[in-house]
């Protein structure tokens, strides 16, 4: 298994292969997956900040029946 320098490497050197144009889309991608994960960190923390709030919801004799389901 490469060690994480290895890896950082062997991927810097593929980059420098590339024309310039196709550098910035890998910049672009790279900046994509940074978005996307922290829209998935947001999204989380808005879960775990709500399941209080929705547990007073859920969590009545009313909806009792609905558990089991």
């Amino acid at each position: 298994m490469a060690t994480y320098n290895t890896l950082e490497q062997r991927i810097l050197e593929k980059i420098r292969q590339l024309p310039p144009e196709k550098v910035i889309e890998v910049e672009d991608f790279i900046d994509f997956l940074n978005q996307r994960n922290a829209d998935l960190s947001l999204t989380l923390a808005a879960t775990k900040l709500a399941e209080p709030a929705w547990e007073k919801i859920w969590d009545n004799p009313e909806d009792a029946a609905y558990d089991d389901l």
